[in-house]
Order: structure tokens, then sequence, then C-alpha cells
């Protein structure tokens, strides 16, 4: 049973963004685009002359800051008396249960915990910050004991009422993550921007080789080159010159991250036998030093020394008797724009080269306001739980949201911006739950899990609008699709200079070289993978990481694998382009065949007018589509696209497609499975087989009109076209066009049922199917 559609539309909503503040149209506050959420800041500093309180004349001192049932600590010092700590500590207001605030100070010891003494603050009295405000200032507060009486020791502490707006809140303790021990479990629940890995593609253009030193001399060498850096390598065809000054001249791609920590690796080898190859000569490269290019115009060659490596007890020795030498071009291309996206959600085009990128045409601004109804992702203490974060990427800019603990509802109320170099992009955001609270990858492997996606094109923004929806967030599972639950954002595209914007519409898609020397389609899909490997592994590697799953769901890494939905999808997407041209001809077989006798004799008309005053035709079409234009500006989109099911077939499909759509590469299926599954794409690929069959039927029909295959029906085509060109020749244009309108639209009392003789005679001419096998 498919799902009623509303459960997973678009949903528009009216918070209430930036605390309320609108002056005209726009909202005054720092963070315009979210909720405010009221918090109590503590930022504790120091302390001094704390009382000694073990037998050596020392303490070991923490503070502990303590808010109804909320209690964050410090770290604590081992025999110090002037600790120093500057922590902060934030309390959601909405959690607040008490009126006053507790700062303690504590000894740490072996048994129980020594009081060293306190300070009380009044909720009521606690000062308002407001950003741009500089920060509050820290004061000295002397400690107090139980009773209310000072003791030794005094505090600098810094305490204020604020909003998700303070510098402070990013790097606070949360009280609604209290539950979350050790400093690298509190590191993978805080907010965070990342920044992708420069890359450039490394074009490393082998031309040829001199005195190779082949082992067996009496025979030719089979010799090709093989390039590695690091995990990416490739090779060169088997050169034709099978001498020791072999030739190749051929290009080889690579994908390189900035820093350049990986040295480039040529390896000459000689094909002694089928599986056997022998080293010739090796050379590294280093990065630094490659020339690095911003057009076409070609970098000097190079010749590179190889050195031989031969075994001499087990160790590798230079053998630096006679140098081999290999010639090549290498260089750094800054024109291009390495894709690590696909290339249907790219969010950014510009080259890797930073001279060659053009101003910015806007800003975009992205407020995470909140989720509702997540679905339970793990279960903890016997019950369902969810700690979920939200990532977005635009350009080479990530950032993570703070994880929400335990919450179905998680409020994050995060403002990010953007600058924007092209409209016709796209920004995606992700939301997962995280598994690694209490630190690294000790819980057997965890991978953060995820809650959904969702992707907005800037094109389809109104300018300097803020859209507030709530959108589905969907994922395909092999049972089927399911809502995990909402998400919603406020979105506001600004644009700085519209004629700039509507000058990028009349520009290359990506960078020039792209067209200038194009890649192939199978080394940009290479290139690709090894560019998402790269950037995966290197925010994987960032402090708290952006885990390797969470990357490649968000880069979208395996959109390219085959599905029997999507190709369902793309089939009816591509008949749903087509029913526009379907319907014309519908309509028209209608006109041709008088079932409305009125608008036939209009199009007469139509047709009578545009014959005799033939410059008409062009402006008549332009403003009919004008027109239509116009007409429809009525029903445009008032909201993003989001994700579909129903375009994508994702409510429909069988499970056992699903099931497959799931699989690994290569099968790890039953043989049964995978045989039954094989059975159906070859009935698939034999519908498909005939069609294009028939394609090519139509067009070598089309090619023996003028062949001679058939004499006699060339020798009729051929007198028939000496005729018309007689018949035109003498006959005005506009005498011919009537003539031939008025026989296409001629009155079905005039027509034959059988088809026409054009038509006959066309299907009657031989193809070069009875040559097939």
């Amino acid at each position: 049973m498919r799902p009623p559609l509303e459960e997973f539309s678009l949903k528009e909503t009216k918070p209430h963004l930036g605390g309320g503040k609108i002056t005209g149209d726009k909202l005054t506050s720092t963070y315009d685009l979210v909720e405010q959420m009221q918090y109590l800041y503590v930022r504790v500093v120091k302390a001094k002359d704390l009382p000694a309180k073990d037998v050596t004349g020392s303490c070991d001192p923490y503070v502990e800051v303590k808010m109804g049932n909320y209690k964050g600590t410090t770290r604590h010092f081992e025999k110090k008396t002037n600790p120093e700590w500057n922590q902060v500590f934030a309390f959601s207001k909405d959690r607040i249960q008490s009126s006053v605030l507790e700062v303690t100070v504590k000894d740490k010891d072996f048994v129980k915990d020594d009081f060293m003494g306190r300070v009380l603050f009044d909720l009521n009295e606690i000062p308002k910050r407001v950003p741009p405000d500089s920060p509050l200032a820290p004061q000295w507060y002397r400690l107090e004991d139980r009773k209310g009486d000072k003791v030794r020791g005094e505090l600098m502490l810094a305490v204020w009422m604020g909003t998700q707006a303070d510098e402070a809140f990013p790097e606070a303790w949360h009280s609604d993550a209290a539950t979350v021990t050790g400093i690298e479990g509190l590191a993978n629940i805080r907010s965070k921007v990342y920044l992708s890995p420069k890359l450039w593609y490394l074009r490393v253009n082998v031309i040829e080789a001199q005195d190779l030193q082949p082992t067996d001399k009496g025979r030719f060498p089979e010799v090709y080159v093989k390039a590695q850096l690091g995990n990416q390598a490739l090779r060169t065809r088997v050169s034709a010159s099978r001498t020791i000054n072999p030739m190749w001249n051929e290009d080889l791609m690579f994908v390189a991250a900035e820093p350049f920590e990986e040295h480039l690796i040529l390896t000459v080898e000689d094909r002694v036998a089928p599986n056997k190859d022998e080293v010739l000569g090796k050379c590294m490269i280093p990065l630094q030093y490659v020339d690095k290019r911003l057009d076409h115009k070609s970098v000097n060659t190079r010749w590179y020394n190889l050195e031989k490596h031969v075994v001499v007890e087990g160790e590798k020795k230079k053998d630096t008797k006679f140098a081999s030498r290999i010639h090549m071009r290498i260089c750094l291309e800054g024109g291009y724009h390495v894709l690590d996206e696909s290339t249907h959600y790219s969010s950014d085009l510009r080259p890797t080269a930073k001279q060659l990128w053009k101003s910015s045409i806007g800003v975009l601004e992205l407020g995470i306001l909140n989720a509702q109804g997540l679905m339970p992702m793990k279960t903890k203490d016997g019950r369902g739980t969810t700690d979920a974060y939200c990532v977005a990427k635009y350009g080479q800019k990530w950032v993570r949201t703070r994880t929400i603990i335990d919450s179905p509802t998680p409020k994050w109320n995060e403002q990010y911006t953007w600058e924007v170099f092209d409209p016709c992009t796209v920004i995606t955001i992700g939301v997962f739950d995280n598994c690694h609270l209490h630190g690294g990858d000790k819980a057997g492997g965890a991978r953060d899990s995820r809650i959904g996606k969702v992707r907005i094109r800037l094109s389809t923004l109104e300018t300097d609008r803020v859209y507030t929806h709530s959108y589905p967030l969907l994922v395909l599972y092999p049972n089927g699709v399911k809502k995990m639950g909402e998400i919603h954002l406020a979105v506001r595209f600004t644009c700085s200079s519209l004629l700039n914007m509507m000058h990028m519409y009349s520009q290359p898609l990506l960078p020039k070289m792209h067209y200038l020397h194009p890649l192939t389609v199978s080394q940009l899909d290479s290139l690709r993978h090894q560019a998402t490997q790269i950037v995966s592994m290197r925010l994987s590697r960032a402090e708290p990481p952006l885990r390797k799953e969470v990357v490649e769901y968000m880069l979208d890494v395996g959109s390219h694998m085959w599905s029997m939905r999507r190709s369902k999808a793309n089939f009816f997407r591509i008949m749903g382009v087509l029913s526009g041209i379907i319907a014309v001809g519908k309509w028209f077989d209608q006109i041709c065949n008088w079932k409305n006798p009125i608008t036939t004799v209009l199009i007469h008309i139509l047709f009578i007018i545009l014959v005799l005053y033939p410059e008409l035709i062009l402006p008549t079409v332009f403003l009919y589509l004008f027109l239509i234009g116009v007409w429809y500006y009525r029903w445009r989109p008032r909201h993003p696209p989001h994700m579909d099911t129903r375009l994508s077939h994702a409510d429909s499909a069988h499970p056992d497609e699903l099931d497959e759509e799931f699989d690994t590469f290569p099968t790890s299926r039953p043989s049964d499975i995978v045989r039954m599954r094989y059975d159906r794409l070859r009935s698939i690929a034999g519908r498909i087989q005939t069609v294009v069959g028939d394609l090519a039927t139509q067009g070598e029909r089309l090619q023996s009109l003028l062949s001679w295959r058939d004499p006699r029906a060339t020798a009729l085509f051929v007198i028939f076209c000496l005729i018309a060109a007689i018949v035109l020749y003498v006959t005005p244009f506009q005498v011919v066009a009537l003539l031939t309108g008025f026989y296409v639209l001629r009155h079905p009392r005039f027509r034959h049922k059988l088809p026409s003789v054009p038509l006959n005679f066309f299907r009657r001419l031989p193809a070069r199917t009875d040559c097939m096998l």
C-alpha cells in the first residue's frame, strides 16, 4: 500500500526567529534565522590563596558548578593553591529548576572530596549580555563556608545570561550533555566548522625513456611506466617501440591534496613473462617542486634519472654505475575544478587556483532550528534513544552542529553563513545519530547512523526571502522508504549584485579548462572517486573527526551503482519530458481529424496567415512562449524542492529490487537469487536491445534511399527527386506550402485508413538486419 503523500511533504512554518526583533523586513539580531535560546554562562577563570588541605601543606583543587540537578566540574590540579582553569559552563534556561547558582571549590581526595569554600549567586541578579557587547570581565569573589562566613581563598568568575550567539557557546560544557564523559567524548558533541583540503589534478605526461638496461639483452623489451601517488596507481600501455629507448607520450591523471605529503613514485617495468615484471628503474618526485599551471599553455619537459635497485643480502642498494633517464612533463592543474561531489548536486564549481576565482555574487545563510519526531536509532538501558547532530556542506566549508543528547525533538538553533559564487549550486544538510559519545572507536567500530538528508538548490530560491520549512527526513531501507522525522530549517539567499548573478547564467558551468582540454567520462569517474576518498580521509583525521560514513553519505558516493528502482524512475522522467511532445501530437491529430471543426477552421486561418506572411512565424512562436510563461507565473513554486518519494519510485519499489540496490559490489547474495536477478536483467536488456535495433533499422533505411542497395527503390526515389526539383523550381514556395498544409489538414472523408504511399515506400526499403548473425 502506498503511504499518504502528506507524510512525505514539505510543511511551511512560522517560527519566532531572532527573538522577534524585526525592523522593516530585516531582523537585527546577529542570529536572525534561528530562535533565541537563553543560557546561564559561568566562566571559571582561576583561584588564589586556597587553604592547604592535606599533610603535604597543599591541595588538589577543582571547581563544581551546580544549578539545581545539573552539575559540571572543572579538571583538577595536583598540589596547586593558585590553579587556572578558564572553563565555561552553560545551563539551558528552559531546564533551570533552581533560583540559586552554587560554585564550589573542592579538594580532590581518595575517599571523599573536601569542601574548601563556595560562592552563591541569585538568578534574578545575574546580568544579561547580548553580542556585540564586549565579554563580561571576570571578578574576584571571596569564598564562603556553608554558614555564609568568609573563608580563606578567592575565585575569579564571570556569570551572565546570554544566548547561543555568545562566543563562549561552542566551547562551553552544556548542562543538556551532562552524561557525556571524557575529553574525547565532549569533543565529539561540540559544533565545529571544517574545510575540505585544497585538491589539484596532477597531470603526468610520460613522453619517453632512454638507455634502459634490461637483464636479458637478447630480447625486445615490453616496457611500461607505473605511477603511484598515495593509494592511486596508474600505468601506461606497453610501448609500441620495443627498444631500450621506448616512447609513450601518454597522460596519467591523479588527485593531489594540499599539503602535499605524498611523493609521486614512477617505476619503469619490463614485462618479462605473462605474470612477471622486472623493475628497470625508479624515481620519486616531491609535489612541492612541481610546476603549477593556470591555463592550457604547456609547461617545460624535464629529464629525470632512474635509480636501479638491486637486492644485496636482503637490502636494497642503489646502483649508480649508469643512469637511465625518463622524459616527462609534470604539472599541477589549477584551471580545473576537482569534482568531489556528484555533478548533479555540486556545491562549488570554481577552479583550484585562487587567482582564477571570480568575485562572490551573494551570501547563503542557513539556520538549523530543530528536528521533530526522530526515530530511536539505538537502545540504551532498554529504551530507544537518539543523539542527533546535523552536518551541512556547501563549497569547501562543512559545518557540524553540537549533538543534542537523548532527544527525539532536538533544538540546535545554530546559524551558518557561506559565500556564493554560482547560483546553480546545491547545499546538502544531513542528520546523523552520534555513536561516539564516550570517546573514539572503542565501541566495536560503531558507525554514526544516517537519519536523513535534505538538498536545496540555490537557483530555486527567491533572493532576500527567508524560507522556513519543515523538511521530511527520508531514508531508503531494504524494506522500503521510511520517514525518520522532520528537520526545521530557515534559509536565506542574499544577492549582492543582481546584474552579476544574471551574467552568471551566460557563463560556462565549469572552468574553461574543462572545455579546452576535456577529461574523458571514465577519467572523471575515477578522479571523483579518488577525490571523495581523500576528502573523507582528511576530514576523519580532524579533531573531532567528521567520520568517513558521514562524508560519503553527504557526497553521494554510491549514487552511480545499479538500481532497478532508479532506472524505472529515470525512464518515467524521460516519459514525463516527452509527454508534452506526445500531447501536442495528439492535439494535432485531433485537428487533422476535425474532432472540433471550429478549432480546425481557426488553425486553417492561422496557417494561411503564416504562409502568406512567413516573417511572422518566429515572432508568433516567441510571443506564445512569453504568454505561457506569464500565465504560469501565477502557479510558480512557493517553496524549495524536496525529496519526492513518488518521483524516485521509492514508495512503490518491489522488496527484491531494494534488496538488490543494497547489495554489496561484488554481490554477497546466494547464487539462486543472483541467477534470478541476472535473468531479470537479461530480459530487460533484451527489450532495450530490440528498441535500439529498431532505431538502427530506421536509420539504415534512410541511408539506403540513395545507396542503390535496392536498385528499383533508389531509381524511384531519384526520379521523384528530379520531378520534385523541377516542380518546386517553377511553383512559388507559398503555393507548395499551402497545398501541403491543406493536404495534411484534409477532412476525414478524404482520408484512407491505410498507411500513406511515402510510409509504405519507406517501410519496404532494405536495412542491414539481413547481415546480422
